[in-house]
């Protein structure tokens, strides 16, 4: 249904920017008008109360100077005075006249009281006990002091040339048989008259004739003008010496503007300092200006009231407006709003009565055609609706068992626990209730259900509704899956079996495989032996024919009882027998079957029983072997019987290589690499064919002529380094000759902490 509103009080949506604009036009005129109106009372109020403070203050410092301008005159006419202007040094009256001014300068409260004679000289002062005393000095060039010997009263502000503080003079001429003989000056201090003055919002200012500040609530206005000075009345005031060594420069007054009634308002530059000509360190400030003169003194004070009050009064007379536009705005909004909403609530009301019924049909057609059957229950258990689904699952239409209570649906043993959750009525009991039941049909059969049953709180009491889902498929499922699952674990049993078996199987193979490897090493270790049968009957030879020739000519000397000499050819016997043991005893450590075990070896040890066993045929052959120095400070972790096997076998190839070589050296070098060793064994032989050199660990490969060898050396040495953690490779050395290298786990000597240097 169309919603229908009133063009009065909704205006065109083309005209709504026009009149937002206007109404925002007229809101920011109304704004300036108010600041510029509220701006002007402000400053109109700010010049009253700058008139009244300047007012006070010229009145206050009026009385401050009343009480002291006939004191000079009234001093004049003391005789001790009128005796001492023209005494010598030092005579009684000088010192009468002292104490008299001592003590009038404590009575009176003055800064100092002195008398002068007629050329200036001070011959007695009130501060006569003092190191600094004005006694002895010469004021002859203040103007005070001019004035009093023209016969004049004399009036004079400036700094004290002795003490340096600020002070009012006041000044009478003294006369004898009607002459001006000296002058009697009091300087009174006017500090109190500016530090009882404690607005922070109103400066004073006191100025003389000619316009030097010399009292002011602003420490640092002190000794500056409000305008620039000539430089000849700069001159002037220097010469006086009224103002000391201070520098009398004018304040930076930027701007002035006149207003009515006789003020200004000036724009000053407010700081310590002015750091470059960006005016950094200074702010500009704002000053209403109001100055007068105090009669009779030549003085002229002056108010400078700060502006902050007046644009605190402007801002609070905007904020004012502003809140009350706006509130009058938001007055009106809601009086339209109320309006427009009265008159949409009915057209509301009716959409919601539509709402409503279109909610119940859907609803109504969502329960009919769910797939789920659903009853609603009143308090007491009892069936008050069902919906086709559920008419279904039963067999029995509603008007059949409306009425009736729910649990007669369900078989006997699901009733208690159906009737337990309707009945319950307490607080741990959970309002849902999930359940896989058995429900009884209209012709007698069973169906297995899921129900839910949910509590209901509704305006005419408790209700439940119970969801029904039919299980019939979801049974027959679980049963196939069952049965899949029996006939997939009596398999996985059969498997099991199998791949224990297969698992003996192998692990008796890797056993008969790790011994194999065992005895094949051991072979090799005989077959190098045998290999060495040679050398070593050579190396057995000398002794034992030695042995012979010592023992035909010991029995000789016997007979011709030469017992020293039999003695020394038994000697020689017994070394050669020794010698033969340290021969034989290599091959039987050699022959010995290893532990397997890795441990710490000292490379020494190693080199030691590999060239025990090939002595003598690097011997025989001529071949030299060059082995680095200190090897005896490097270590590796594995077998050192392993590691001499390996070591031998690739000398023994080495050995070979060089048959044919006029060159018959090996070079047996290290290298360290953090945690790891490479110990190379360069031949200067033909080389590796670059074919072979993939392929020269392969068992029962082999380059050598038929009978030096089956091929196994290298395969088998490559299999022990390779259980010592290690790896062996071979290459060609870029000068001729092959290289294998044995990169095994570095070790550290027992007694060190750290590596040996890397070499």
């Amino acid at each position: 249904m169309a919603e229908k509103t009133d063009p009065s009080i909704h205006p065109p949506k083309a005209l709504r920017p026009a009149i937002l604009f206007l109404l925002l036009a007229l809101f920011s005129l109304l704004l300036l008008e108010t600041g510029v109106i509220s701006r002007q009372e402000a400053l109109e109020d700010l010049q009253q109360s700058a008139e009244s403070h300047l007012d006070r203050y010229i009145i206050s410092l009026q009385q401050k100077l009343s009480r002291y301008k006939d004191l000079p005159h009234l001093l004049s006419t003391h005789s001790d005075l009128r005796s001492a202007v023209v005494a010598e040094a030092g005579v009684p009256a000088i010192d009468s006249a002292n104490r008299y001014l001592e003590q009038v300068n404590e009575i009176m409260g003055t800064t100092d009281a002195y008398l002068m004679n007629a050329e200036g000289l001070t011959v007695a002062a009130s501060n006569w006990r003092k190191e600094d005393t004005f006694i002895g000095r010469n004021f002859s060039f203040r103007p005070y002091f001019q004035d009093a010997m023209a016969g004049n009263e004399g009036r004079y502000f400036a700094l004290g040339t002795t003490s340096n503080r600020r002070g009012y003079y006041f000044s009478s001429p003294l006369r004898l048989d009607g002459k001006v003989v000296g002058a009697v000056v009091v300087k009174v201090d006017l500090h109190d008259v500016e530090r009882h003055w404690s607005n922070p919002l109103i400066d004073i200012l006191v100025t003389d004739s000619d316009g030097i500040i010399f009292i002011s609530t602003r420490p640092e206005w002190k000794f500056r003008s409000l305008r620039a000075l000539s430089q000849a009345d700069l001159g002037r005031i220097v010469d006086s010496q009224r103002y000391g060594d201070y520098e009398l420069s004018a304040l930076e007054v930027v701007k002035r503007e006149p207003l009515a009634e006789g003020g200004e308002l000036i724009t000053l530059l407010d700081g310590k300092e002015i750091r470059n000509e960006a005016l950094d360190g200074v702010e500009p400030k704002k000053y209403v200006l109001r100055r007068k003169q105090v009669p009779g003194t030549g003085l002229h004070v002056s108010v400078l009231a700060s502006l902050a009050p007046v644009g605190e009064a402007m801002w609070s007379a905007l904020l004012l407006v502003g809140f009350s536009t706006a509130a009058i705005t938001l007055l009106i909004l809601f009086l339209l709003a109320r309006r427009r909403i009265v008159r949409e609530r009915a057209l509301f009301q009716q959409r919601e009565m539509l709402a409503l019924e279109e909610n119940e049909a859907r609803v109504r057609a969502i329960i009919d055609n769910t797939h789920a059957g659903l009853v609603v229950l009143d308090s007491s258990g009892c069936i008050e609706s069902i919906n086709p689904t559920a008419e279904i699952l039963f067999g029995q239409s509603l008007e059949r068992v409306r009425g009736h209570y729910f649990s007669q649906l369900l078989t006997q043993p699901d009733r208690v626990k159906c009737w337990r959750h309707i009945l319950a009525d307490t607080v741990e009991q959970a309002d849902l209730l999930n359940a896989e039941v058995t429900g009884l049909r209209g012709d007698g059969g069973e169906i297995p259900l899921e129900i839910t049953i949910n509590r209901m709180a509704l305006t005419d009491g408790r209700h439940f509704i119970v969801t029904l889902h039919d299980l019939t498929e979801r049974k027959e499922q679980e049963d196939r899956l069952r049965a899949a699952q029996e006939a997939l674990e009596s398999r996985v049993e059969e498997r099991t079996a199998d791949l224990s078996r297969a698992n003996d199987k192998l692990r008796e193979e890797m056993e008969q495989h790790s011994q194999t490897q065992n005895e094949l090493i051991q072979t090799a270790k005989l077959a190098v032996i045998g290999q060495m049968s040679a050398g070593i009957n050579h190396e057995l030879n000398q002794p034992l024919t030695a042995i012979r020739n010592y023992a035909d000519n010991a029995r000789a000397f016997l007979a011709r009882d030469r017992l020293e000499t039999v003695d020394s050819n038994l000697t020689e016997i017994s070394g050669l027998t020794e010698r033969m043991s340290r021969i034989i005893h290599p091959l039987k450590e050699f022959a010995r079957k290893s532990s397997n075990s890795s441990e710490l070896v000292s490379l020494q040890a190693v080199r030691d029983g590999a060239m025990s066993l090939m002595y003598g045929r690097f011997e025989k052959a001529g071949v030299d072997v060059h082995w680095p120095q200190r090897l005896a400070e490097f270590y590796v972790l594995g077998d050192i019987l392993r590691l001499e096997q390996v070591l031998v076998n690739l000398l023994a190839n080495a050995l070979q290589a060089m048959e044919q070589s006029p060159d018959k050296r090996i070079d047996v070098s290290i290298e360290t690499h953090d945690k790891r060793l490479l110990l190379a064994v360069r031949d200067h032989g033909p080389g590796i064919p670059e074919k072979d050199l993939e392929r020269v660990f392969e068992p029962f490969f082999t380059t050598k002529k038929s009978g030096q060898g089956l091929g196994l050396g290298l395969s088998i040495s490559y299999r022990i380094v390779e259980t010592l953690d290690g790896k062996l490779t071979a290459a060609n050395h870029p000068e001729g000759g092959a290289v294998f290298t044995i990169d095994l786990p570095r070790g550290v000597r027992p007694e060190l902490t750290v590596l040996p240097a890397e070499e």
